[in-house]
Protein backbone atom coordinates (compact mmCIF):
# COMPACT_ATOMS: atom_id res chain seq x y z
CA UNK A 1 0.00 0.00 0.00
CA UNK A 2 1.42 3.02 -1.35
CA UNK A 3 1.43 6.36 1.16
CA UNK A 4 0.85 9.32 -0.69
CA UNK A 5 2.90 13.04 0.11
CA UNK A 6 1.29 16.16 -0.35
CA UNK A 7 2.05 18.30 -3.45
CA UNK A 8 4.55 21.00 -3.08
CA UNK A 9 3.68 24.12 -2.78
CA UNK A 10 3.81 26.31 -5.86
CA UNK A 11 5.32 29.99 -5.70
CA UNK A 12 2.41 31.35 -5.83
CA UNK A 13 1.19 29.25 -2.78
CA UNK A 14 4.30 30.87 -0.58
CA UNK A 15 3.57 34.17 -2.20
CA UNK A 16 -0.39 34.37 -1.32
CA UNK A 17 -1.28 36.74 1.73
CA UNK A 18 -3.43 33.71 2.83
CA UNK A 19 -0.04 31.79 3.83
CA UNK A 20 0.64 32.38 7.57
CA UNK A 21 4.17 33.40 7.91
CA UNK A 22 6.74 30.83 9.85
CA UNK A 23 7.36 34.02 12.52
CA UNK A 24 5.33 36.84 14.28
CA UNK A 25 4.97 40.02 11.92
CA UNK A 26 5.24 43.48 13.35
CA UNK A 27 2.60 45.96 12.16
CA UNK A 28 4.07 49.26 11.49
CA UNK A 29 1.37 52.30 12.08
CA UNK A 30 1.86 55.58 10.14
CA UNK A 31 2.73 56.81 13.89
CA UNK A 32 5.22 54.19 14.62
CA UNK A 33 6.94 54.52 11.35
CA UNK A 34 7.66 57.87 11.70
CA UNK A 35 9.03 57.62 15.52
CA UNK A 36 11.46 55.32 13.95
CA UNK A 37 12.86 57.97 11.41
CA UNK A 38 12.75 60.58 13.56
CA UNK A 39 14.76 58.07 15.36
CA UNK A 40 17.21 57.17 12.89
CA UNK A 41 17.57 61.06 12.08
CA UNK A 42 18.23 61.62 15.54
CA UNK A 43 20.93 59.04 15.42
CA UNK A 44 22.70 60.56 12.43
CA UNK A 45 22.85 63.64 13.89
CA UNK A 46 24.49 62.64 17.09
CA UNK A 47 26.79 60.90 15.75
CA UNK A 48 28.11 63.18 13.07
CA UNK A 49 27.99 66.24 15.34
CA UNK A 50 29.17 64.54 18.53
CA UNK A 51 32.66 63.46 15.99
CA UNK A 52 32.15 67.29 14.44
CA UNK A 53 32.31 69.05 17.90
CA UNK A 54 34.96 66.31 19.26
CA UNK A 55 37.92 68.33 19.03
CA UNK A 56 36.57 71.43 20.49
CA UNK A 57 34.75 69.35 23.15
CA UNK A 58 38.18 67.95 24.24
CA UNK A 59 39.52 71.29 23.99
CA UNK A 60 37.16 73.18 26.20
CA UNK A 61 37.51 70.21 28.59
CA UNK A 62 41.22 70.25 29.21
CA UNK A 63 41.15 74.20 29.22
CA UNK A 64 38.43 74.10 31.98
CA UNK A 65 40.71 72.05 33.70
CA UNK A 66 43.98 74.42 33.29
CA UNK A 67 41.86 77.51 33.85
CA UNK A 68 40.49 76.12 37.28
CA UNK A 69 43.35 74.81 38.41
CA UNK A 70 47.00 76.91 37.36
CA UNK A 71 48.96 75.63 40.01
CA UNK A 72 48.88 71.75 38.77
CA UNK A 73 50.36 72.89 36.03
CA UNK A 74 52.77 75.62 37.11
CA UNK A 75 53.36 79.63 35.83
CA UNK A 76 54.08 79.24 32.38
CA UNK A 77 57.59 80.60 31.11
CA UNK A 78 57.10 84.12 30.23
CA UNK A 79 59.03 86.23 27.82
CA UNK A 80 59.56 90.08 27.69
CA UNK A 81 61.47 91.86 24.85
CA UNK A 82 62.06 95.86 24.28
CA UNK A 83 62.81 97.88 22.05
CA UNK A 84 63.10 101.05 20.70
CA UNK A 85 63.42 103.21 17.38
CA UNK A 86 62.01 106.45 15.59
CA UNK A 87 59.25 106.73 13.11
CA UNK A 88 58.46 109.48 11.31
CA UNK A 89 57.63 113.01 13.12
CA UNK A 90 54.63 114.04 11.03
CA UNK A 91 52.70 110.47 11.73
CA UNK A 92 52.85 111.90 15.76
CA UNK A 93 53.45 115.78 15.03
CA UNK A 94 51.97 118.30 17.34
CA UNK A 95 50.40 121.20 15.93
CA UNK A 96 49.35 123.38 19.15
CA UNK A 97 46.31 124.70 17.13
CA UNK A 98 44.68 121.36 16.50
CA UNK A 99 43.10 118.45 18.41
CA UNK A 100 46.15 115.98 19.61
CA UNK A 101 44.17 113.02 18.35
CA UNK A 102 43.21 114.52 15.10
CA UNK A 103 47.07 114.85 14.66
CA UNK A 104 48.20 111.49 14.39
CA UNK A 105 48.23 109.03 11.55
CA UNK A 106 47.24 105.88 13.74
CA UNK A 107 47.40 103.32 10.68
CA UNK A 108 51.02 104.38 9.84
CA UNK A 109 51.86 104.07 13.68
CA UNK A 110 50.35 100.57 14.34
CA UNK A 111 51.25 99.34 10.89
CA UNK A 112 54.82 100.54 11.31
CA UNK A 113 55.57 98.71 14.95
CA UNK A 114 53.94 95.67 13.64
CA UNK A 115 56.52 95.42 10.23
CA UNK A 116 59.39 96.81 12.17
CA UNK A 117 59.06 94.55 14.88
CA UNK A 118 56.75 91.63 14.83
CA UNK A 119 53.90 93.02 16.82
CA UNK A 120 50.83 90.44 16.93
CA UNK A 121 47.54 90.75 18.43
CA UNK A 122 44.66 92.79 17.57
CA UNK A 123 44.98 97.40 18.64
CA UNK A 124 43.63 97.27 22.16
CA UNK A 125 43.99 101.00 22.50
CA UNK A 126 45.62 104.15 20.93
CA UNK A 127 46.40 107.20 23.74
CA UNK A 128 46.61 110.18 22.65
CA UNK A 129 48.02 113.43 24.67
CA UNK A 130 50.00 116.81 24.08
CA UNK A 131 53.49 115.08 24.44
CA UNK A 132 52.94 110.82 23.98
CA UNK A 133 51.30 108.47 21.96
CA UNK A 134 50.37 105.14 23.59
CA UNK A 135 49.89 102.06 21.31
CA UNK A 136 48.23 98.65 23.27
CA UNK A 137 48.43 95.71 21.53
CA UNK A 138 46.76 92.14 22.72
CA UNK A 139 46.02 88.74 21.90
CA UNK A 140 45.66 85.12 23.87
CA UNK A 141 48.64 84.67 26.03
CA UNK A 142 49.93 88.10 24.02
CA UNK A 143 50.52 92.00 24.96
CA UNK A 144 52.74 94.50 23.84
CA UNK A 145 52.73 98.35 24.76
CA UNK A 146 54.48 101.55 22.91
CA UNK A 147 55.22 104.36 24.28
CA UNK A 148 55.73 108.04 21.69
CA UNK A 149 57.38 110.86 22.20
CA UNK A 150 55.23 113.00 19.41
CA UNK A 151 57.87 115.48 19.56
CA UNK A 152 60.81 113.42 17.98
CA UNK A 153 59.04 110.08 16.67
CA UNK A 154 61.00 108.25 19.00
CA UNK A 155 59.62 105.25 21.04
CA UNK A 156 60.25 102.29 23.56
CA UNK A 157 57.70 99.06 23.04
CA UNK A 158 57.71 96.41 25.21
CA UNK A 159 56.49 92.89 24.24
CA UNK A 160 55.45 90.17 26.79
CA UNK A 161 54.15 86.66 25.85
CA UNK A 162 53.02 84.49 28.86
CA UNK A 163 53.41 81.04 27.23
CA UNK A 164 51.58 78.07 26.17
CA UNK A 165 49.08 77.57 29.35
CA UNK A 166 47.86 81.31 29.19
CA UNK A 167 47.34 81.13 25.68
CA UNK A 168 45.46 78.70 25.81
CA UNK A 169 43.27 79.95 28.61
CA UNK A 170 42.61 83.01 26.75
CA UNK A 171 41.35 80.86 24.16
CA UNK A 172 38.58 78.88 26.34
CA UNK A 173 37.60 82.46 28.37
CA UNK A 174 37.51 84.43 24.33
CA UNK A 175 40.00 86.78 26.06
CA UNK A 176 41.62 89.36 23.18
CA UNK A 177 40.94 86.53 20.72
CA UNK A 178 38.82 88.94 17.75
CA UNK A 179 36.15 87.98 16.05
CA UNK A 180 36.89 85.17 14.03
CA UNK A 181 37.45 82.81 17.37
CA UNK A 182 34.32 84.65 19.09
CA UNK A 183 32.29 82.97 15.98
CA UNK A 184 34.11 79.54 16.92
CA UNK A 185 33.01 79.47 20.17
CA UNK A 186 29.40 79.95 19.26
CA UNK A 187 29.38 77.37 16.42
CA UNK A 188 31.18 75.06 19.30
CA UNK A 189 28.63 75.92 21.45
CA UNK A 190 25.04 75.25 18.84
CA UNK A 191 27.28 71.97 18.42
CA UNK A 192 27.42 70.73 21.67
CA UNK A 193 23.53 71.70 22.01
CA UNK A 194 22.51 69.83 19.40
CA UNK A 195 24.44 66.91 19.78
CA UNK A 196 22.67 67.09 23.37
CA UNK A 197 19.46 67.38 22.04
CA UNK A 198 19.18 64.65 19.30
CA UNK A 199 21.07 62.60 22.14
CA UNK A 200 17.45 63.29 24.60
CA UNK A 201 16.22 62.12 21.52
CA UNK A 202 17.80 59.15 21.26
CA UNK A 203 17.03 58.24 24.84
CA UNK A 204 13.20 58.62 24.41
CA UNK A 205 12.99 56.68 21.28
CA UNK A 206 14.36 53.46 23.16
CA UNK A 207 11.32 52.80 25.63
CA UNK A 208 13.87 50.13 27.80
CA UNK A 209 15.73 52.70 28.60
CA UNK A 210 13.36 56.38 28.53
CA UNK A 211 12.39 55.96 32.52
CA UNK A 212 16.26 55.18 33.90
CA UNK A 213 17.84 58.06 31.51
CA UNK A 214 14.98 60.72 32.32
CA UNK A 215 15.32 59.86 35.93
CA UNK A 216 19.01 59.83 35.39
CA UNK A 217 19.19 63.84 33.49
CA UNK A 218 17.41 64.74 36.49
CA UNK A 219 19.32 63.56 39.51
CA UNK A 220 22.70 64.93 37.00
CA UNK A 221 20.99 68.19 37.51
CA UNK A 222 19.29 68.49 40.69
CA UNK A 223 23.27 67.28 41.66
CA UNK A 224 24.52 70.62 39.82
CA UNK A 225 21.84 72.94 41.13
CA UNK A 226 22.28 71.75 44.79
CA UNK A 227 25.95 72.56 44.84
CA UNK A 228 25.57 75.97 43.24
CA UNK A 229 22.70 76.91 46.03
CA UNK A 230 24.64 74.91 48.94
CA UNK A 231 28.21 74.91 48.24
CA UNK A 232 28.90 78.23 45.95
CA UNK A 233 29.41 81.01 48.13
Amino acid sequence: MSSSSPSPSSIGDRDSPLVEPSGPTIKTGPRRRMSLRVASAARWLHIYLSMAGLFVLLFFSVTGVTLNHPEWFGVGPEHTSEAEGTLEPRWVKVLDSEDPARAVSKLEVVEHLRRAHGVRGALAGFTIDERECVVTFKGPGYSADAFIERGTGGYRLTQTSHGFLATINDLHKGRDTGPVWSAVIDLSAVLMILASLTGLVLLFSIKRRRLAGFVTALVGMALVMAVVYLLVP
